[in-house]
């Protein structure tokens, strides 16, 4: 009862934002005081005090709620430690890895809080949610290269990917067959891509959000755009890019945590069980790992 009462509340606050002027203060883009002009304006209005709001809510709830079913119908699969594994990823990659983890989890809860910045209430909370979201992407920032050169290589599509994605990696069955994948499937190539490339575009976006303070007209000219618009622009980019990485963030830690059991020691010792990775790597296991 006492969970309905609390969703209920936060719908109600959801209904209740005062006005879409006050999402863009909280993110520091607009100051008291100004009034939106333009058509960018009234997209950033629509968007920013309507949409996104109820965009990131679906997106945390229906993505939750499709893998707590999924973990209550399907269950995680389950490999027998027999003693024999197979090396899997450097000590490199594993502190990249998890410089990477740790900037994400930093980002993703600060960035909704910062969504949802009425409903906490504003203020000194959610401004020192902006300082972290800041800090989570310095720390972002030091893995992103680092991660995109040591698996790009292994990141690039093939032909086994399409037939992963056909069967959804065997994750909609309790059976245990090999499924066609090498050192990373399609799910994770595609989490990959989003990450790192993606990452840079919301560096960017946020890196402009950021220095609003600094002058920004060089780069507001470049695009035919005046400086407040620029910053609404980058504002609606990177919460677009905020919806598909929230979203895939949550489907990486379900993954990792509860789909597979045991599957996040491979980035603490490196290693994975010689079972699954006949499994969910065989094609992998075939070429001599």
């Amino acid at each position: 009862m006492k969970k309905l009462l609390l969703f209920m509340g936060l719908l109600a606050g959801l209904r209740a934002q005062t006005t879409p002027l006050d999402q863009e203060r909280i993110l520091g883009i607009l100051p008291y005081g100004q009034a939106h002009t333009g058509k960018l304006g009234q997209i950033w209005t629509l968007w920013q005090g309507h949409y996104f709001l109820w965009l990131f809510l679906a997106v945390v709830l229906g993505v939750a709620f499709a893998f707590l079913l999924h973990y209550l119908v399907i269950g995680p699969k389950q490999f027998a430690h027999s003693g024999q594994k197979i090396p899997f990823f450097s000590l490199f990659n594993r502190i990249i890895h998890w410089i990477a983890g740790v900037s994400f989890t930093l980002l993703v809860p600060t960035g909704l809080i910062m969504i949802f910045g009425d409903f906490f209430g504003g203020g000194a909370f959610v401004r020192f949610c902006r300082i972290t979201h800041s800090v989570g992407c310095v720390v972002f920032m030091v893995a992103i290269l680092p991660m995109l050169f040591m698996w790009f290589k292994d990141m690039i599509l093939s032909l086994a990917d399409f037939k992963w994605l056909i069967i959804m990696g065997g994750y909609l069955s309790k059976e245990k067959k090999p499924v066609p994948a090498y050192k990373f499937n399609a799910g994770q190539k595609t989490w990959f891509w989003i990450a790192t490339l993606g990452g840079f575009v919301m560096i960017a976006s946020g890196g402009i959000l950021y220095f609003n303070t600094a002058d920004l007209s060089q780069i507001a000219d470049f695009f035919g755009l005046y400086q407040i618009s620029l910053l609404r622009l980058s504002a609606l980019v990177h919460n677009f890019f905020g919806l598909v990485l929230v979203g895939f963030f949550i489907v990486h830690l379900y993954m990792s945590l509860f789909a597979i059991k045991g599957s996040l020691h491979s980035m603490i010792d490196g290693n994975k069980e010689l079972e699954e990775v006949k499994v969910l790597h065989s094609l992998y296991l075939q070429e001599g790992h």
